[in-house]
């Protein structure tokens, strides 16, 4: 089947200027695009035909070569021209992506890696809101009511950007992509569409309530639930819950970011807590019991054995913080100092000098051997010297 002569697919004269090639490959694209005729062989191959005229044509010793021999003029270099060969397809892919730059399957079967969606319905943004919360509100869980200023889609004009009994039209710089692009051979520079400012569409009488944006400035109430077991730093995420999309689009996420306040008694490491309690001289040395506070509100009891130091722990299982998701939960570990008297009577002063008068090494066994080795490394100092 012979090829139809490249003026003739484009619809104009063979002295043609470059804008009136520009022009009349713009419209017939338009006409002929595989998106807007899906299904429809006969406009696939009338599109790539469309390309491949333009692309000849458009540069400038191509269209010279075709001028004088015609299409044999690229029989040795395959469909298309020299150096186009089997990568035509490809090749018109991005030609086409590069021209429209909406992110559509461009033709050849190429997927276009723009902005995705259609043009002017842009996603809105994603949005972050710190929260902050107590350790037991973070063991026990909660519903939080938060308050988020964001914008929202027009009521007025149900986010179109356009007055009552108007609506948008598109753009005639652009043809409603977005976006326009200048070519010279096969070098292009492309830019947002100076007109539409990206949008595709231009809004001639604009929505009052919205200024034509098609959102507003709203206040949200939002209620979110912060699961039990949640940590510091955690993010929550709430699909669809952020600003709302221009001209239609999809809206953007909320995203919660959860700190805990520093709390009186517990240090958390992961689901375990730690809990330092003074004790007395007296119980650390004679024992005794001791009542430590838990997460959950309750009290526990703990048993100090006699000669108990400072820095001794006691572990009291399933007291800490809950795993998140899971059923598991942490320990609790209360950890004792050992404090000293202070502000002494003069009777209890003679107390401990009576007492100290009468222990021995077998009362102070770390602080005697301690001492011992001391004694000891000195000794062998002076040996040596």
């Amino acid at each position: 089947m012979s090829k139809r002569d490249y003026y003739e697919v484009l619809g104009v004269a063979k002295t043609a200027s470059e804008s009136e090639l520009k022009i009349a490959f713009r419209k017939l694209a338009m006409v002929h695009h595989p998106d807007r005729n899906p299904g429809d062989k006969e406009a696939e191959i009338k599109f790539k035909e469309v390309n491949e005229a333009y692309q000849c044509l458009s540069d400038g010793q191509k269209r010279a070569a075709y001028d004088r021999f015609g299409h044999a003029a690229f029989s040795q270099g395959g469909a298309g021209g020299p150096g186009f060969g089997n990568e035509f397809g490809d090749f018109m892919s991005d030609i086409f992506e590069n021209f429209f730059g909406d992110g559509r399957a461009a033709p050849g079967g190429a997927a276009g890696r723009g902005r995705g969606g259609a043009p002017g319905r842009e996603r809105g943004s994603d949005l972050r809101y710190n929260l902050e919360i107590s350790l037991e509100e973070a063991f026990a869980g909660k519903t939080e009511t938060i308050r988020i200023p964001t914008s929202i889609a027009c009521e007025t004009c149900s986010g179109t950007g356009a007055k009552a009994g108007s609506k948008p039209r598109t753009c005639s710089t652009c043809g409603g992509y977005g976006r326009v692009r200048a070519a010279q051979g096969f070098f292009a520079i492309e830019r947002t569409c100076p007109n539409c400012h990206g949008r595709g569409e231009v809004v001639d009488d604009p929505c009052t309530a919205c200024s034509g944006a098609g959102r507003v400035n709203r206040e949200r109430t939002l209620s979110i639930n912060v699961p039990a077991g949640v940590d510091d730093g955690l993010r929550i995420r709430l699909a669809g819950e952020g600003e709302s999309g221009m001209r239609g689009g999809p809206s953007g996420d909320l995203y919660v970011f959860l700190s805990i306040k520093p709390h009186a008694f517990f240090q958390r490491d992961g689901a375990d807590l730690f809990c330092r309690v003074p004790i007395s001289m007296v119980t650390a040395a004679l024992s005794g019991e001791i009542t430590v506070p838990v997460i959950d509100g309750s009290q526990t009891q703990v048993r100090i054995p006699a000669g108990t130091q400072t820095g001794k722990q006691f572990r009291i299982k399933s007291k800490g913080m809950p795993v998140l998701r899971s059923r598991e939960v942490g320990d609790l570990y209360i950890q004792v100092s050992v404090e000293t008297p202070q502000n002494l009577t003069k009777r209890q002063r003679e107390l401990l000098q009576e007492f100290d008068q009468s222990a021995s090494d077998e009362n102070h066994p770390e602080s005697a051997g301690f001492f011992s080795k001391v004694r000891d490394f000195f000794v062998s100092g002076a040996t040596r010297a």
